[in-house]
């Protein structure tokens, strides 16, 4: 059976739609305890992002869950990489997260995490589907009334996670001197993420930071740096931090207030470790820039790409053995901590390098030069057969020949829609915005 629901971050959608009803989920929960039970697990650590909808979508998991003779302990509003560390330390046996990522507010999803901290592999999502299945169509078998899951909520657990981040900083340095701003995305890191900085010695300003159910990633946050970009430049500081709503994706922006994306963030974190002794490379994704593997080229550090999706990187690190890897998107990975992307972790990341050097981050990301990218998104009824037809192979030719070397070409079909993604990096921009229009008119118009 193919996996219906599950995709490359769990379940997703909209509020009050199926799947994301409290009845779905209910079953949902029934069925990953039946699942996980028979794996041994008799407890699960349960955590949420700020949005209203997390306090409905939590009571029907955790109905579900206990029907099934799981216990559940409840951690509240916490990020996503803490419930995949706490898993591991509170003695639970798996983690679930209720969160949409990056999503508008009237979206959330389920994820579901082993008490490694990793996602759930393939095998054990696919069982899961197959008993939600069972139950959609059958209802549910509870469980006797003694066997049934009991509920317990956390204490500190977003106090430990903080000690578990503070713990990867170098006891050697310190943020001192440091103001940074901090963007929360009024979602699950709006209190450990500005705590973290200040008690290793930044001066922080907050934006973002006051979530109402409905404002999480509302026109802030890692995939909205406007706000700020406009802080760090209004108040003088020397660069700005934003994470997204279950803060497992980071961003950056220099003291002048211009980006510093995921890729730049691995260059950084790459050329680190590699002077601190790191024999590894790094893996990202068909969207990396082109000038991150110059970069990394440049300082004799492997380089490989997977398709888009944290699960993927994830595997192709495992499948290596390196520890380093992440997304544009700023999905940053290093196994040495956490086995999931952590926005908190990356950063510190990014701020040892800031401290050690003593060098202001405009200066530091000039070490890698990003080229221009150019992406049309072209809608078409046949994604499976387009980029097979004749005269799109002929275009496609073209623009590789006239590419060479100095630039890249990526077909994407969209997971969610009916889209060819079209995406070209060249020398510049003038160049990669003509060879994208020219091969998406040919796509579309064939």
């Amino acid at each position: 059976m193919s996996q219906k629901f599950f995709g490359t971050d769990g379940i997703r959608g909209k509020v009050g739609e199926f799947p994301l009803t409290p009845d779905f989920v209910m079953k949902l929960g029934w069925a990953a305890g039946v699942v996980l039970a028979k794996d041994g697990t008799k407890e699960v650590l349960v955590g949420k992002d700020t949005r209203a909808s997390g306090y409905m979508l939590e009571s029907a998991l955790e109905a579900g869950l206990s029907a099934a003779g799981v216990s559940i302990a409840l951690a509240g509003p916490i990020p996503t990489p803490a419930v995949a560390y706490l898993a591991s330390t509170f003695r639970a046996d798996a983690g679930v997260v209720i969160s949409a990522s990056h999503n508008p507010y009237y979206d959330n999803g389920i994820k579901f995490f082993a008490r490694i901290g990793a996602k759930l592999n393939a095998q054990q999502q696919q069982a899961i589907e197959e008993k939600l299945h069972y139950a959609l169509e059958n209802g549910i078998d509870c469980v006797s009334s003694e066997s049934l899951g009991k509920a317990r909520r956390v204490e500190d657990a977003a106090g430990r996670y903080i000690e578990f981040c503070k713990g990867t900083f170098s006891s050697d340095l310190s943020l001192e001197g440091l103001t940074i701003v901090v963007d929360s995305a009024n979602g699950a890191a709006y209190k450990v993420a500005p705590s973290v900085f200040e008690e290793l010695g930044a001066s922080v300003i907050n934006i973002a930071n006051t979530p109402n159910g409905v404002n999480i990633n509302d026109e802030c946050g890692a995939t909205s740096l406007r706000l700020l970009s406009d802080a760090v430049k209004a108040n003088n500081a020397d660069l700005g931090i934003a994470v997204d709503g279950d803060a497992d994706r980071i961003m950056f922006v220099d003291g002048n207030g211009e980006v510093v994306d995921g890729d730049e963030i691995l260059f950084l974190i790459a050329r680190e470790a590699k002077q601190a002794g790191y024999k590894g490379g790094v893996v990202g994704t068909l969207m990396s820039n082109l000038g991150l593997e110059h970069a990394l080229q440049e300082l004799d550090i492997p380089f490989t790409r997977t398709k888009v999706g944290d699960r993927y990187v994830v595997e192709k690190l495992n499948e290596t053995g390196w520890r380093i890897g992440g997304e544009t998107s700023g999905h940053i990975l290093n196994l040495d901590y956490v086995f999931t992307g952590d926005a908190i972790i990356a950063a510190l990341q990014v701020l040892t390098v800031v401290v050690k050097s003593g060098y202001p981050l405009a200066k530091l990301k000039a070490g890698m030069t990003k080229l221009p990218q150019c992406m049309i998104n072209v809608r078409h009824n046949n994604l499976d057969s387009v980029l097979n037809l004749p005269n799109v192979k002929q275009a496609v030719a073209d623009v590789e020949n006239q590419l060479g070397k100095s630039g890249r070409l990526v077909l994407r079909k969209s997971g969610t829609e009916p889209l060819i993604r079209v995406m070209i990096e060249a020398a510049s921009d003038d160049v990669a915005e003509r060879l994208a229009s020219e091969l998406a008119a040919v796509i579309k118009e064939s």
